[in-house]
Order: structure tokens, then C-alpha cells, then sequence
């Protein structure tokens, strides 16, 4: 069993490498907000998982919740702080989206 689970991570890792390694830097923030709402898949299926795992489990898929929401609101925040850039002020200090 873990022998699967160790293959199935290994092959996923140096899938995610090869295809993230072959965008190009133009389209790096869509990327990005796109892996953020698959982080928010991954925190739906932790808390499926803490719904149904043994008292004895449920610190490691805690755990888990912890980390997938600390990755899901940081990709939201560092996305934002991007678009942010591509914005500009007015006399007012209103922000303007650059044209």
C-alpha cells in the first residue's frame, strides 16, 4: 500500500514539475489563480477526510486542514498583491486600472 502511495507521489511531483516548468512567464498569475482554487478543492476533501477518519487521526488531518487553508489564503493574498501592481492612483488616491 504505501509502495503506491510513494509511486503515485514521486510521478505526480515530476508531472507537476514538467508542466509548471513549461509555461511560459506571461501567464504565470492565471496559473496561479488557478492553483488557488484547486487549493480550495484540497481543503473540501481534508475536511471530508477529518469528517471520516478515527479519533486517533484527527490531529494529522487537522493538521492538514491547517496547512491547505494557510496555502490557500496566502495564494489568494500574494495574487492580489499582484494585480495590485498592474494598478495605478489618481490625484485622490483612488486607485485606476492601468490602460
Amino acid at each position: 500500500m504505501y509502495l503506491g502511495l510513494l509511486i503515485s507521489l514521486i510521478a505526480s511531483a515530476l508531472l507537476g514539475y514538467r508542466v509548471i516548468s513549461s509555461v511560459p512567464p506571461l501567464l504565470h498569475t492565471p496559473l496561479m489563480s488557478g492553483m488557488n482554487a484547486l487549493s480550495g478543492i484540497i481543503v473540501i476533501g481534508a475536511l471530508t477526510a477529518y469528517a471520516n477518519s478515527p479519533a486517533g487521526a484527527r490531529l494529522w488531518t487537522g493538521l492538514a486542514i491547517t496547512a491547505a487553508m494557510i496555502n490557500l489564503v496566502g495564494g489568494f493574498w500574494v495574487t492580489d498583491r499582484m494585480l495590485r501592481m498592474f494598478h495605478r492612483q489618481d490625484e485622490n488616491g483612488a486607485e485606476q486600472e492601468r490602460s
